[in-house]
């Protein structure tokens, strides 16, 4: 029974971090926004399953690499609360990262949305 309290008290831990990164970055925010807006047009649209899994594996990068960063930051924040180039470094290189996933989800969306955006318009 321990085992199973330690499991459930892990997931309460994980809600509570995602609750922590949407109330203090702006861009989870804005992320949380775009996913909504991307999963309602993905309803809309009609996407196929493996489009489905395509945007779900997306979403989840840009979340992911989100929360890291951020993660990094804070840790970073905490050893750290000077400014030191080593830092700003790393932090820069998390920012970074974000930034490629961001892009490569919008890239994603392009080719997934954009032809029936487009035929939508035409017709």
């Amino acid at each position: 029974m321990d085992a199973l309290k330690s499991r459930a008290r892990s997931f309460v831990y994980a809600f509570s971090g995602i609750v922590s990164l949407l109330v203090s970055q702006p861009n989870a925010r804005i992320h949380a926004f775009v996913t909504l807006v991307v999963l309602a047009a993905g309803f809309f649209i009609g996407l196929s399953r493996v489009e489905w899994c395509v945007i779900v594996i997306t979403i989840a990068a840009v979340w992911t690499a989100e929360a890291l960063n951020t993660s990094l930051e804070f840790l970073a924040d905490a050893t750290s609360p000077g400014l030191h180039p080593l830092v700003k470094k790393a932090k820069d290189i998390a920012a970074g990262g974000v930034l490629v996933a961001a892009v490569a989800s919008v890239i994603v969306g392009v080719i997934i949305f954009g032809p029936r955006i487009l035929s939508l318009l035409i017709n």
